[in-house]
């Protein structure tokens, strides 16, 4: 054999076990979406003695959106009606490709959740929160 063939053998060799010895990636475990969550009804209260019927179980909320990525650091859930990431620990905070979203009486935007905030109108936030807000 060789040496350019020895060469390339061991080189493809020792490239594919490296594939083959990294172990598997294990995803990080989301908290279940709390009973709380804005869009659910909470369940109706039963008089003692009365039998309760079981409610039927709605369709589980996505915690991430298969089209945008969530923000960086966590502590945010994906809403699909309004199109962003709510942010769990900043009351109307959103976030969308990299850029966060807030309501206070007006909207502004900023590439940090901490600011600093930029004024804009309606037409630079994403579709559903503009329809969800209005000023």
């Amino acid at each position: 054999m060789t040496a350019i063939a020895r060469i390339t053998l061991l080189s493809l060799v020792l490239g594919l076990s490296a594939c083959a010895v990294q172990p598997p990636s294990h995803e990080e475990r989301l908290p279940p979406i709390p009973s709380s969550y804005p869009g659910t009804k909470p369940s109706p209260s039963t008089a003692p003695g009365k039998p309760m019927t079981p409610n039927k179980a709605g369709k589980p909320q996505p915690r991430t959106s298969a089209s945008f990525a969530p923000p960086p650091g966590g502590n945010s859930h994906w809403d699909a009606k309004l199109g962003v990431y709510v942010l769990d620990n900043q009351t109307d905070t959103f976030y969308r490709q990299r850029t966060y979203y807030r309501w206070n009486n007006g909207w502004s935007r900023s590439i940090s959740p901490n600011g600093p905030w930029e004024e804009i109108d309606i037409h630079g936030v994403p579709p559903g929160l503009g329809k969800q807000y209005s000023q």
